[in-house]
């Protein structure tokens, strides 16, 4: 959004979240804020970008409360463009529970841009594949990430596309520039450094990381992100060292003291639909990858070694570390510069021109 920003003036809408609420401090703190987000009106965060933080029940089942917030968040959304003088806008939604506002805010154009296979979180709302089958039917564009979401989406729209995930290239590949630093806090950490960014939740596979850390106590494992699952397969390991959330700054200097890379997904229907940003970070930051074979890992086997158990891990890991193919690298970093996100933009540009253009009431599954 901040690169459409250079030529477009954006109005964000903050999450309508896919699950129902639940009687946990988690999700108290979350309302809290929701509602402290809301008083705060429509907040400029960037040159061209606008924030808005609707007040809804946060609850799909009933049919009461859904009208109340397709009438009530309608018309905070419809206000804010008004405000903003927004005229028949691109409508460009990630969430399938927008559906009940989409269609009523004078839109030019729908785009429903799916990232994932939302029905299959653990916490999605049991209605989520219902609301997503009633935003594929409106939308006039989908675009999708991956192979998989591309086969399941086009049945019910056809004007359905895959753009694959890009990459903040300019950012991660700082990490293969010889005068970045390595971050203080892996000083003392003893090398190899096998890492992992990102959060840490139930489709990460900690008890592969667990098994790769007890047959080769002599390596590192570095975590690093917010952590939002079990980690207690990790307990009494000495050489797993879960460092927490870093900005997203400090990422390149992160990365500079990783050995090797870890994308360790757990295979099934979420994971099998992604398509994992963190893998063109990491390639883009020069590192060499040892990840899960997801579909979507797969297209790019030539820049990855593929394992699946912790001793394939070992195995793969033993081999690069042979090779002397460790650390960030700027030539391989460099085959991931066509993978920038302006250069999905362009993609996605043209996608935009073709629909405007053509007849939209064509494309759509009843």
């Amino acid at each position: 959004m901040i690169r459409l920003a250079r030529q477009h003036r954006i109005l964000w809408i903050n999450s309508i979240n896919n699950r129902g609420p639940r009687l946990a401090s988690k999700d108290l703190c979350r309302s809290l804020q929701k509602l402290r987000d809301f008083s705060e009106g429509l907040v400029q965060v960037e040159e061209r970008i606008w924030v808005l933080s609707p007040l809804y029940v946060p609850y799909h089942r009933h049919s009461l409360v859904r009208f109340f917030n397709q009438r009530f968040m309608s018309w905070q959304i419809r206000k804010a463009l008004s405000g903003l003088n927004f005229i028949q806008p691109i409508v460009w939604t990630f969430v399938p529970t927008s559906a009940d506002v989409i269609g009523s805010l004078g839109e030019k154009l729908i785009v429903y841009h799916c990232v994932d296979e939302y029905s299959a979180f653990n916490d999605a709302a049991p209605e989520i594949r219902e609301r997503e089958h009633d935003l594929l039917n409106k939308a006039d564009l989908v675009i999708v990430c991956s192979s998989a979401l591309l086969e399941t989406k086009k049945k019910r729209n056809r004007c359905t596309y895959l753009v694959t995930h890009g990459v903040d290239y300019e950012h991660f590949r700082l990490a293969s520039d010889e005068g970045m630093p390595m971050a203080g806090e892996l000083g003392a950490i003893k090398k190899p450094i096998l890492g992992f960014h990102g959060l840490l939740a139930d489709w990460v596979d900690i008890p592969l990381i667990a098994g790769v850390a007890r047959l080769r106590p002599d390596w590192s494992i570095v975590l690093v992100g917010r952590v939002a699952t079990d980690l207690a397969p990790l307990e009494g390991l000495p050489n797993v060292h879960v460092l927490g959330h870093r900005p997203y700054s400090r990422l390149p200097e992160i990365l500079r003291g990783f050995d090797v890379a870890l994308l360790p997904f757990v295979c099934n229907e979420l994971t099998f639909n992604a398509n994992p940003l963190k893998l063109r970070e990491y390639l883009a930051a020069g590192l060499p990858v040892v990840a899960s074979p997801l579909p979507e890992v797969t297209r790019l086997a030539r820049l990855v070694s593929l394992a699946t158990t912790p001793e394939e891990y070992v195995k793969e890991i033993t081999r690069l570390l042979a090779e002397g193919t460790v650390g960030p690298s700027r030539q391989r970093a460099e085959q991931m510069a066509g993978e920038s996100w302006d250069c999905k933009l362009t993609e996605i540009d043209q996608l935009l021109t073709e629909v405007l253009h053509s007849d939209r009431d064509r494309v759509k599954v009843q």
